[in-house]
């Protein structure tokens, strides 16, 4: 039982992690584009 729970533990860390990441990543496409397409029309 301990296992199984360290199991699925571990799973939902990386899970939020890369959940995290990517919504970090996303974040910073929208500046990027923002920026450039500021840098584009200016």
């Amino acid at each position: 039982m301990t296992d199984h729970r360290n199991s699925a533990g571990d799973d939902g860390n990386p899970k939020f992690g890369r959940l995290l990441i990517v919504l970090l990543l996303v974040v910073g496409l929208i500046g990027l584009i923002t920026f450039a397409s500021e840098a584009f029309y200016s």
